[in-house]
C-alpha cells in the first residue's frame, strides 16, 4: 500500500488497474513518453484497444518504441493529433481516459496543453465513458499557463452532475499550490 501514495502517478496506475480489464477499451489523451499507453494496453489484453493522442512526433515515437519493446504494439493506435479531436477517432465507449497535463517531460517545454482543447477533450471524454469508467487527469500546474488550465478543468468538474458522476481531487496539501494534483471522474451506474 506505501507505493501507491508514493507518487500521485503511482495511485493513478492504482485506480486504472481496478477498472479497466481484458477487451475494454480506453484512451490516453496525452501519450507522452508512452507510460500511461503501456500500462493501459497491458490491462485491455489481446481483445481491448487503446487510443494513445499527441501532437509530438517525438513523443509518438517514445510511446512506440516502448509499446514495442514491449510487444503490445498490436492493442494501440497512436493518433498524432490534439485530444480535442477524440471524437472524430472513438465512435465507441470506453472504460477509461487518461490525461497528464502541462509539458513533454524531456520535451520541448515551450509546447503545452491548453486551457481551451483541454477542456473540449475532457467533455468529449466524458461523453465517451461508459458507466463505472474513470477518467484520470494529472494536472501539473507548475509551467507558463499551468494555473489558467487548472483553474478552467476545476471549475468544469465541479459543476458535472452529482446524480451522474463522482469526482475526487487528490492533491498534497504541505506542498506548493503548483504541485501536482489528481482529478478523477467516476461514471456512475457501472
Amino acid at each position: 500500500m506505501n507505493n501507491i501514495f508514493s507518487s500521485l502517478n503511482s495511485f493513478t496506475h492504482f485506480l486504472i488497474k481496478n477498472v479497466v480489464k481484458p477487451g475494454d477499451s480506453v484512451v490516453d489523451a496525452t501519450a507522452g513518453n508512452g507510460n500511461d499507453t503501456l500500462l493501459l494496453a497491458s490491462l485491455v489484453g489481446e481483445n481491448g484497444k487503446v487510443y494513445a493522442f499527441d501532437i509530438q512526433e517525438c513523443a509518438l515515437n517514445n510511446t512506440y518504441n516502448l509499446l514495442a519493446e514491449n510487444k503490445l504494439l498490436d492493442r494501440v493506435t497512436l493518433i498524432k493529433t490534439g485530444h480535442e479531436n477524440m471524437l472524430k477517432y472513438i465512435q465507441k465507449k470506453v472504460k477509461a481516459v487518461m490525461f497528464n497535463l502541462g509539458y513533454l517531460p524531456k520535451g520541448d517545454h515551450k509546447i503545452i496543453t491548453l486551457p481551451e482543447t483541454t477542456t473540449i477533450s475532457i467533455r468529449q471524454a466524458l461523453e465517451l465513458l461508459e458507466a463505472g469508467g474513470l477518467i484520470t487527469i494529472m494536472v501539473y500546474s507548475g509551467h507558463q499557463g499551468g494555473i489558467k488550465e487548472k483553474e478552467a478543468v476545476l471549475e468544469l468538474v465541479s459543476n458535472l452532475d452529482k446524480k451522474c458522476w463522482d469526482i475526487l481531487q487528490w492533491s498534497f496539501l504541505n506542498r506548493r499550490e503548483t504541485a501536482p494534483q489528481l482529478i478523477v471522474i467516476h461514471r456512475r451506474g457501472g
